[in-house]
């Protein structure tokens, strides 16, 4: 079946950089080899990327916890939860921050990767910072 979708062929990458953002939707996924926490990442500044959305994954592993809890605490993540080591999928939609964008190319297959994270409050900082 053949399906028609205008502008396809004109799909800009999602560009590398910082970007304010809301948590869409977030769902742990624990029955894989390697559990993750999937997250629909809403732009919402720089505001010509506004609305864009940013889907990735991040790994639950032990090897993995430091970049999750990075995420968690930065974005705002209920402190009680998170000492008690629960991830409620529900605390986490409509949390705020600011990501790094970048992307790798492993074998011919491009990959999207969160590199850093900061709490909302700062998004002053990278926005001087992108401009100086």
């Amino acid at each position: 079946m053949r399906r028609q979708l205008p502008g396809l062929h004109q799909a800009i990458p999602f560009p590398d950089g910082f970007f304010l953002v809301r948590v869409a939707y977030a769902q742990y996924r624990g029955q894989a080899e390697k559990p993750f926490l999937v997250l629909n990442l809403t732009v919402i500044e720089p505001t010509k990327l506004a609305g864009r959305k940013i889907s990735t994954r991040l790994y639950c592993t032990e090897k993995a916890f430091w970049k999750l809890n990075w995420f968690l605490r930065d974005f705002g993540y209920n402190t009680e939860l998170l000492g008690r080591d629960e991830i409620d999928n529900q605390a986490i939609v409509g949390l705020r921050g600011v990501v790094k964008v970048s992307h790798s190319d492993v074998h011919g297959r491009t990959y999207l990767n969160l590199d850093g994270f900061a709490p909302a409050s700062h998004w002053d900082e990278f926005c001087l910072e992108k401009a100086g």
